[in-house]
Order: C-alpha cells, then structure tokens, then sequence
C-alpha cells in the first residue's frame, strides 16, 4: 500500500553527471571556498554510537522549553496534597527544622503509604481532581526536585522513587487513564474544530505520558548500585511490556494506535513526541538494543548449528577511524587549474612497462599531496602533464629493470589488516562453478558444489578458497526451512513457534502493518529538515506551541530553537525505532523482515531518506539547537539566568549535535537494510541519482557513518560507469578499505551489468508472493486448503456446534421458510450416477 498523499521527493538541479549545479557569476566561487574551507578544516567527531544518549540528555528531551513552567506546577500540586494528608506529629513526631526536607526525610513505609493514598485518588471521577494527582505523581518521578541541592541527587531520588511506584502498581493505573484519554471522542471532536492547536489541549495526555515515559527510561537503565529487588522489578517490568496483557495485545501496540490516529487527523492534539520517544523506549526495553541483539544472533547461530561469527560488529566499528573527505569543487577545480600551468606536450608513445611500474606504486597513500581526486578530465596524470621521473627516464632511454619500491611482501601484505573478513555464500559459488562448467565442459550440474571433475587446476583452488570463506546467514537458514514446510506440509508436521517478545509484537501488528510504517514515514516526513511547510501536512507542533504566541525577539529566538529542536527529536526517535524493528524482525524470521522492508518501499522510504540527505550535512549535525540552562535537570536546580540573544545565539560548546549525528547513522543503516541484495531498489538509488548526494555525507568524519555510505556507494558503483569510478578514486579506495569484500563481487568494474535487467515489479511480486505463503501458513488459523482433513462421521458433523447470531431465534421460523421448505430439492438426483 502506498501513502497517496506523502510527497515523493525528486532529487532536481542535478546535471547530467550527477553534480549539484550551482549559481553563476562571483557566488560561485564563494560557495566553492567555503565548502572547500569546510571540507578541509572538519575535524574528527568524536562520537561513540549507541542504544541512547546518556541518561541526561534522554530525560531533557522529552520536556520542550516551552513546558518549562510546569515544574514548579507539579511541585506545588504535590506540596498543597503533601501538607493536606501527611501531618507532621504523624510522620516525623516533632517540628522537621526545613519545610522541604519532608519526602526524602520519610521511611520507606511512609513513602509507600502515601503512594497508595495517590493511586486510590486517582480513580476519582472529577476530571480536574485527576490531573492534580497525576501532577504529584510525576513530580515523584521527576525527583523531588525541591528537596534536592545537586542534579546527581534529582536522578538518584527520581530512580528511588519510580521503583517506588512500579512496586505499588502506578503504572497499570496510568494505562488505564491512557486508554480513557486516547478514547475521549469529546477531546478529539474539540481538537478538530479548533483552528489553532497549542499545549494546553494536551495537558492530560503529556502528565501521563511523561511519568510513563521516565518509568519506562529509569527502569531500563541498569547501574552498577542497583538493589536486587530492583533487579527483579526490571526484569518483571520488561516481561510485563512485551506481553500481551494489556487487553491482549502488548504495550506497544496502544502507542502505535495512537501514531495512527494522530496522522489520520482524528486527534490532532496528541503529543506526538512523547509518544514516539515512548515508543521507541518501550521496544528497545523489550525486544533489546544493539548488544543484545548481537548476543541473540549468536545464539541463534549456535541453536543452528551454524559456526561462529567470523568478528563482532560493533566492535569492528568502533575501531574503525574516519577517513579524510573527498575532494569538494573548489580543490578539483584548483588542482585542475595548476596540472594546466604545468602540462607539458602529450608524449606520443609510452611503454607499457613503465605505466605498470608507476602503477606500481601505493594507490593507497594517504599523503596531503594525494588526498585530492583525480579529476574527470586529467585522469591520467601519469601521461600528461608533469612527467614523473620515473617515468621521463624511461621514455628518454631504456634503462635497466628499475629496484622495486618497496619489498614484494610488503606489496602483498598492503594493507596491513582489512577490518572485516571475507564472505562468500553459497549463491555465488554455484554461479562460479556454473560460469566454469559452461566454458570448460560445455554443461551445467545444477547445485552441485562438489564435482569439479573436467574442471582445470586453478578452478579447483579457486573453489577451495571460496568455500573457505563460505558464510552461511541464519535468514537463508530461514529460507530454506520456509521452503521445505510449504512443500511438504504434512510430513514435517506443525512449526513450533517460539514465544518471544519480537514474535508477539509482530503477530499484533500484522493486522494493521500498512497504516503503522505509512505513519511513522508521514511524520519523518514532516519532521525532515528539507520538508517546505504544507496546508495538509500534518501538524507536529501540537505539543511544542505555548497557548500564546511570542510577542518579543527574544521569545521568538527562543521558540524557533524549541522546534528545531522538537523536530530533530521526533527524527531522532522514528529513525531508532524503525532500525531496531528491521533488525529483530530479521532476526526472528527473515520474512517478517522483508514484509516491513516491503511496505517501507511502497511508502517512499528510499526517496525520502535521500531527501533527507539531500542538504547541508555538516551544518545539520553541528547545530546548535539547544539551551543548555533550560535543559532537565539543570533547570530545577540551579538559578535561571537570564537568557540574552547572545546566549541563545551561542548555544552548547559541544562539537556536534549527538542526536542529529545518531539520526543521520540510523537512516543510512535503514537504507542498507532495505537495498542489501535487492537489485531493483539498488537501481533505484541510481535512478533518484544518490551518489552525489551521499557522496556529500563522507564529509562528516564519523567512521560509522562513512561506513554506511561507502556501503551505499559500494552497490551501486559498477551502475555508475566507468567516468565516474576514475573520477572519484579515493572513494572506491575507502571502499576497498572499510567495507567488507565479496570474494567474487564484481563491484569496482561492472562487467556483469548486462546480464541483469531491471524489473522492479517482478522482483517485488515474487518476494510478496514468498511473504503471504508465510504469512497464511504460520498465522492463519482459518485457512482451509486441501490439506485440512475431512470429517464424514454424520454423527459428529451434525454434533457442532455452530455460532448463531444472538437475534437469530426471533427470524427462525422465516429462515426455515426460505432456505428449507420453499428451496424445490430434486431427491431422485442422488440414486443416478455421476
């Protein structure tokens, strides 16, 4: 299903080269300098990616600068219930010598006492009666901010205290509150009428959503001091989210029904950043991020009998160091200028020899002197312009075998260590030995793998290093087991489905699928920096604009930093969230990985990521967008300042925006998710013509991020053409330095282009086909196909019992009318033969 009304981004003012076209005249110069200056001067992000932020930055963002005000709101709601039901002979015995020193001074027992007097007011029927409690409430979750003198202590009173709710039952409670809101018609109509939505339609909704959200983050998190009762509450807080005990379906599945509201526009006052950073905390709580992801992977592996993983990823990356960025416009066009002031004429006749000795020389230096490209025109600077002289004493006379430049093992040793270890599967040594049988021997023996009778020596070494470096995935593991149960379905029997967290979430969302990837799509879309403003693009402001708009500059510095901000969050959010879906549905059935990848295609995720990509990347990731003063808990603590246009011009000292660089590595890992051997979207990276654009992004010198989009580049490059791999040679080095090499991908030259036409739709019905065969065989419990075995017991058939409509005894009588006594039955056709 496609979103018929998403924008489809088309990538314009391109030429026919693939390069951005610039204005003419003097500006174009300007513009080339300081993307030169920029390029050359960009330092080294030091940058380490992970699940999260620290655990700072995550609570700040859920708050907009905007709600600020409420803190002292929920701080005197919670004072005001305090004074009125705790008196002071009942809990301390005598006069406390500070007035705010009361809930941090109570005993545990004290605490849960009035814990308990919380939630039995929160089920009270006066709206307004509510929301004050559930302001006290998250002032607890917040950290008793008042009585506390360090930020350190805010954090340490605020986990103390969820704990504290999560064992007296709050978060249940809330969840039914939730469901009240997010089915209040009354509030929804409201919001639809009104012209202008701003954060006072959404105040229910944000107080719960907010205690939900740092309930959810707080126990999550592990440290090193945690009590062991606290231990056991995470992990039966992590069994209870990923279960379907919330009206039989996981807790996840509520926030994407409120995703799918919010951008059908039934209720466009929910706070949609709150929910998605909810979201996205819920799953990564339950299914696990990255280091879990990759301990299951090897357990799997194992469970298969497959051998091990010839390396860990995440640590391979992280070792990984950036690479300086290709040359921009202006040094190509500079370096161009100086081989013309020092060409010399063409040399009409140069051996072979001494261009093989000259290319014999490290193309993988990284002096300063060659880290510019080489440039369209004067490609072969080997030839012309200034003549090396090694070169110029072999055209002169023919002298004696020059020494080598460095020593041959040296040579075959370069580089010294490639990151990643070699792959091959099985696909690719049967296509090499086919290719091999055809032009020795004339046939073909299918999928055999080990005859290589007839086949020449070389072959045989060949295939021997090929099956050593053989790697065998769990999805085609997967695949082949898919294939086997759907062709023999009675012999192999019914497929045990384990239980698991990802497998219940994904048997909920089956239903709706289409409408859940089509949302969150709609409000990256919408949230995307490149996005130009529209009449019916969906509002995600909702929960970011006061009830009054800012009448100063100052105000209105301050709110446009607020949405940019809000926006960059809600990317940071869906980004994370779309990533880890792909990766544990991947893991968990290579199918329920393909159907989201599938709907995302349908949706114009491929476009829209390139879209995303397609500005000033450098500018994106070192934005400013914050004001650390008013940051949580920063703000509760210490004495505002007061904030100039200066300070707000200024903003953090950090080098880089860590979310926004988070964001940029997610989508990329999106992207090469969704293109990895897949041929058509391949094609269609050249077809939105990406190679500019992320080409652009090597800029960021961010090892993990030029790791993704070398891997971009990398299957897309023998498409390219030849013009442009000997223009841009200093990326296909990187390529050939950080991506993992396919023995017998023929990726730097593209000799194999021919033989493979480009059918996009073909290539996506036989995968959707695959799909629905899994899909109706594993979670269709209904189906009734030839297999499904007959009952001709007439006692036994006439003995079900069949479901009637509860009014269907009052029209009995006129069914048995029509469809009996007035239907003429030829009796006399059963006695004849058929």
């Amino acid at each position: 299903m496609q979103a018929e009304d998403m924008e489809v981004p088309i990538i314009n003012n391109l030429n026919d080269n693939g390069e951005r076209q610039r204005p003419k005249g003097k500006d174009v110069f300007k513009d080339q300098q300081k993307e030169s200056e920029s390029s050359m001067e960009s330092p080294n992000l030091e940058f380490e990616y992970g699940d999260t932020d620290t655990l700072t930055a995550e609570l700040s963002e859920l708050y907009s600068y905007t709600e600020e005000p409420e803190f002292a709101l929920n701080r005197d709601y919670f004072e005001e219930d305090f004074r009125s039901h705790v008196t002071l002979d009942t809990v301390f015995g005598v006069l406390p010598a500070a007035r705010g020193r009361r809930w941090i001074e109570l005993t545990v027992e004290k605490q849960k006492a009035y814990v308990m007097r919380l939630l039995d007011a929160l089920e009270v029927t006066d709206r307004d009666k509510r929301l004050k409690v559930a302001r006290a409430i998250l002032y607890l979750a917040q950290g008793v901010f008042d009585e506390c003198d360090t930020e350190v202590d805010v954090l340490h009173w605020s986990r103390h205290n969820v704990f504290l709710l999560y064992d007296m039952g709050i978060f249940t409670a809330l969840l039914e509150l939730l469901s009240m809101e997010i089915d209040n018609n009354q509030a929804c109509s409201s919001a639809v009428r009104k012209p202008a939505i701003s954060l006072a339609d959404s105040t229910e909704l944000r107080v719960l959503l907010s205690i939900m959200y740092l309930m959810v983050e707080t126990i999550r998190v592990q440290t090193e001091d945690d009590r062991p009762e606290w231990i056991a509450a995470r992990e039966a807080f992590k069994n209870e989210l990923g279960s379907p005990l919330y009206n039989g379906e996981p807790f996840a599945l509520l926030l994407f029904t409120m995703v799918t509201k919010f951008c059908s526009m039934n209720a466009p006052h929910f706070p949609m950043k709150k929910v998605l950073l909810l979201l996205w905390k819920t799953i990564l709580f339950t299914l696990g991020g990255f280091e879990e992801l990759q301990e299951m992977k090897v357990r799997t592996r194992e469970h298969l009998n497959l051998p091990p993983l010839p390396e860990d990823s995440i640590k391979v990356v992280r070792a990984m160091r950036a690479a300086s960025p290709p040359a921009s416009a202006m040094e190509l066009i500079e370096q161009q200028q100086q081989q013309k002031r020092g060409r010399r004429s063409r040399r009409p006749l140069v051996k072979q020899d001494s261009l093989d000795t000259y290319n014999e020389r490290d193309p993988f230096k990284n002096d300063d002197a060659r880290d510019e490209e080489e440039d369209p025109e004067d490609t072969d600077s080997g030839i012309e312009g200034e003549v090396d002289p090694l070169d110029r004493d072999v055209i002169i006379q023919p002298p004696p075998p020059p020494p080598p430049l460095r020593p041959p093992t040296e040579r075959v040793n370069f580089p010294k260590g490639l990151p990643w270890a070699p792959k091959v599967r099985e696909k690719d040594i049967e296509h090499f030995l086919e290719t091999s049988r055809n032009k020795f021997i004339g046939f073909t023996l299918g999928n055999d793998t080990e005859t290589l009778v007839g086949l020449p020596r070389p072959i045989h070494e060949s295939v021997k290093t090929l099956k050593q470096h053989k790697y065998v995935s769990i999805a085609e593991v997967q695949m082949k087991r898919e294939e086997e149960l759907q062709q023999c379905p009675l012999t192999l029997g019914v497929e045990e489905v384990e239980e698991t967290p990802t497998e219940t979430l994904y048997l909920g969302m089956l239903p709706n699928l289409s409408q859940y990837v089509i949302a969150l799509l709609k409000l990256l879309l919408a949230a995307a920096p490149t996005s130009k403003a529209k009449t019916d693009s969906i509002n995600i402001l909702a929960d970011v604009l006061p009830e009054e708009m800012p009448i100063t500059v100052l105000q209105s510095m301050k709110l446009g930093i607020d949405v940019n901000r809000h926006k960059e969050i809600i990317v940071k959010a869906i980004s994370a969230l779309l990533l880890l879906l792909l990766k544990h549905f991947k893991l968990n059935h290579i199918y329920q990985f393909e159907i989201v990848s599938q709907h995302l295609v349908f949706a114009n995720c491929i476009p829209l990521i390139l879209k995303f990509f397609n500005q000033n990347i450098m500018s994106y990731i070192s934005a400013k967008n914050s004001i650390c003063v008013l940051d949580f808990p920063h703000c509760v603590v210490h004495e505002m300042p007061e904030l100039t246009a200066e300070s707000l011009e200024a903003g953090d000292s950090n080098q880089f925006c860590w979310r926004n660089l988070f964001s940029c590595i997610n989508l990329l890992r999106i992207l090469n998710k969704l293109t990895k051997w897949k041929h058509s979207r391949t094609m269609m990276l050249v077809v939105f013509k990406s190679a500019p654009i992320l080409k652009r992004a090597l800029k960021v010198k961010q090892a993990m991020m030029q790791l993704y989009v070398l891997k971009l580049l990398k299957i897309q490059t023998k498409y390219l053409g030849r013009q442009w791999r000997k223009s841009n040679m200093k990326t296909m080095s990187a390529i050939y330095q950080k991506v993992r090499h396919r023995l017998n991908d023929d990726w730097a030259y593209g000799n194999d282009i021919d033989a493979r036409p480009w059918d996009f739709q073909a290539e996506e019905c036989a995968l959707r086909e695959c799909i629905e065969k899994f899909n109706s065989r594993r979670y269709d419990k209904n189906k009734n196909d030839d297999f499904t075995p007959v009952d001709n017991c007439l006692q036994s058939v006439l003995g079900q019992r069949v479901d009637l409509p509860e009014d269907f005894h009052y029209s009995y009588e006129m069914w048995l009318e029509r469809e009996v006594f007035s239907q003429p039955i030829q009796w006399e056709g059963l006695l004849q033969n058929p």
